[in-house]
């Protein structure tokens, strides 16, 4: 194993990583909190 091996697994693992984030983000069951998140800044006390 060589140094582009090891480069080829982190690309790798980075791009299930960004993937699993992007999906786990657009994910149905989170809009309602990202929604309420989003609204936070706006509310008064």
């Amino acid at each position: 194993m060589d140094i582009n091996d090891l480069r080829v697994i982190v690309t790798v693992v980075s791009l299930v990583t960004f993937v699993g984030i992007w999906v786990w983000a657009w994910s149905r069951k989170n809009k309602a909190r990202f929604d309420e998140a989003a609204r936070l800044p706006f509310q008064s006390d």
